[in-house]
């Protein structure tokens, strides 16, 4: 959960206030501490410590450094404490070797004492200073910098991303992966490598993917990818068709909200892909179960997924979040369709579930972003149109994986009324986002509470999930979802007098128990926030406060606009808290290690 970031100049002019500035852009992805490392006159030049990006430059002005090549990284640390000393970029003892990582060397302990016996000295508590070292060990036994790298993740094990640097091969960069992100960027003024494409979208638009194992060389004069084999790979260029200014706050205070208020535009987008979904479909041999897999947001997406194509499709279907999936590995056939939702693509547990069922059933990936690691090793793909996604707390991604999920069962059900439907979203969505001056100040109001409980039923009860997890990422405040028909199995007992009950409640089949539920609460003491239709005269008796949604909006498209208000809900809260809903604590953009 940290990213890295190279660059190497085709002019001699100094690198690191591109380094710098790639680095910022992959602030969201969590963090505690900041370096660089440059070369120039024969030497390696580092400058890192722990601290926001802001406060570490101003204190050893990162920007100003020599060299027309270098690498970067920001840190979230897994071993060792956040400190200057375990810090990126790491060097060996020498000072010949600097690199950066992205991942866990799980072997590393085993790695390290052995390179103490041969008188390596550590300076870190770090598992990623090992990789340095052996570098450096592997060029003393002759080895080039490109080699030495892949005789070191022979002996290393876990998932990483990593480059090097060295001074016995000024002029290069040399890079690999495995099981975590990593592209590489070709642009007009030199090549690039960043974890993900915000970094350097400003520079590079034209991407390449390397695999697992394969090694990236990059000096002035291009890019190289070699196999394991040694084999040079003609690598296929995908230009990112997002902007630069897609990925900066364009007027907004926050990233959060500048997404959410782009979801209109998301979810349009993703209508395009009709026809890519129905020729997956038409592709698909007859399918007796989906299995959706995925982790946190994209499980709620799932859990509507389901709904939906057990009750449109009449596909038995199941919901399995990514780290538990290998227990139910062994119900998997050739009859399964397992469909893989993240919005990176690159989450690690996902990953690892995908490349077991690709062994015996048939795979699709709906992912946000082109070229990363579900997209390649899926069998079929549909990809969500957010743009890029910078606040950690995810929103328009969200309503873009519900949008692909909605076009999917509603092709898969040739349900042509559900089509109509969801060209009506974009404008609902557009049309909630219009009571924002009335939820900043319902949030004002219930910011008094430690916690909150959000409640629904069929297609909204994951929407009331996502709501009470939107809470709980960004203000700290416990907030449990909760299937409205099971509040009497225990939740019930911890509703008091004055706890905020969210109740998801639009008009349609579940409407009459959810009401029921929502007296229940009421009657001991709750106070209760509604998000239900505009013209519910009994809702706006019942309850303490209403969100009024357009009542046009079918209890099926629910979940599309209804979980508007609630990622409002969660802004405000948290900006009346003084919290920065950008950067939550302990949280980071992508997930890409266990």
């Amino acid at each position: 959960m940290c990213g890295i970031v190279g660059c190497i100049l085709k002019e001699d002019e100094d690198v690191a206030p591109i380094l710098f500035d790639c680095i910022s852009k992959l602030e969201y992805r969590g963090y505690d501490s900041i370096g660089l490392a440059t070369f120039s006159n024969g030497k390696i030049h580092i400058k890192k410590d722990k601290g926001k990006i802001a406060e570490v430059d101003k204190s050893l002005n990162l920007r100003d450094m020599l060299g027309n090549f270098g690498i970067a990284h920001v840190r979230w640390a897994t071993h060792g404490d956040p400190s200057k000393l375990n810090s990126h970029p790491h060097v060996d003892e020498e000072n010949s070797v600097a690199i950066v990582h992205n991942g866990i060397i799980e072997n590393y302990l085993e790695i390290k004492e052995k390179l103490m016996l041969e008188g390596h000295v550590f300076k870190s508590d770090t598992d990623t200073e090992v990789i340095a070292h052996l570098i450096e060990k592997f060029m003393d036994e002759g080895l080039d910098l490109e080699h030495a790298v892949r005789k070191t993740i022979g002996v290393i094990e876990g998932a990483y991303a990593l480059a090097a640097i060295s001074t016995r091969e000024p002029d290069k960069i040399v890079a690999t992966r495995k099981d975590s992100p990593l592209i590489v960027g070709l642009g007009e003024e030199g090549y690039y490598l960043a974890s993900d494409s915000p970094a350097i979208l400003k520079y590079a638009r034209d991407i390449i993917y390397p695999e697992r194992g394969e090694i990236v060389i990059l000096d002035k004069d291009g890019v190289v990818v070699h196999d394991e084999f040694d084999n040079v790979v003609n690598k296929e260029i995908d230009t990112i068709n997002w902007t630069p200014e897609m990925a900066e706050k364009e007027g907004y205070d926050h990233f959060m909200i500048k997404e959410i208020n782009e979801q209109a535009i998301a979810v349009r987008n993703t209508l395009t892909q009709k026809d890519n979904i129905q020729e997956i479909i038409d592709d698909i041999d007859d399918i007796q179960r989906i299995c959706f897999v995925a982790c946190g947001t994209s499980y709620h997406a799932s859990l509507t997924g389901k709904y939906l194509l057990e009750s449109l499709a009449g596909i038995p279907t199941d919901v399995i979040l990514a780290s538990e999936f290998k227990y139910s590995a062994n119900t998997l056939n050739d009859k399964t369709l397992v469909i893989f939702i993240s919005q990176s693509g690159e989450t690690a547990d996902s990953l690892k579930a995908l490349d077991v069922a690709n062994q015996t059933s048939k795979t699709l990936g709906i992912v946000n972003v082109a070229g990363s690691s579900i997209t390649r090793r899926a069998q079929y793909v549909i990809q969500t149109q957010a743009g890029p996604e910078i606040g950690v707390a995810a929103t328009k991604t969200y309503v873009a994986q519900l949008t692909a999920i909605y076009l999917f069962a509603a092709l898969m059900s040739k349900n042509a009324e559900l089509l109509e439907e969801l060209e009506k979203v974009p404008d609902f969505i557009d049309e909630t986002l219009e009571n924002v001056d009335f939820i900043k100040q319902i949030s004002k109001r219930y910011n008094y509470a430690r916690d909150f409980f959000y409640l629904g039923r069929g297609y909204t009860y994951p929407t009331a999930l996502e709501g009470a997890l939107k809470l709980k990422e960004i203000t700290y405040i416990h907030g449990e979802g909760y299937a409205a028909g099971e509040l009497k199995h225990g939740p019930l007992a911890l509703i008091d007098e004055g706890i905020p009950v969210v109740v998801v409640i639009p008009p349609g089949d579940t409407y009459k128990k959810t009401m029921s539920n929502l007296e229940e609460v009421k009657s001991r003491g709750a106070n209760v926030l509604a998000v239900g239709s505009a013209d519910d005269e009994s809702l706006k008796v019942k309850a303490n406060d209403v969100i009024e949604i357009n009542p046009e909006v079918k209890e099926i498209i629910a979940p599309l606009v209804y979980v508007v208000p609630l990622q409002l809900i969660a802004y405000y809260i948290t900006l009346e808290k003084g919290h920065d809903p950008d950067k939550p604590k302990n949280l980071a953009k992508c997930v890409t290690v266990e």
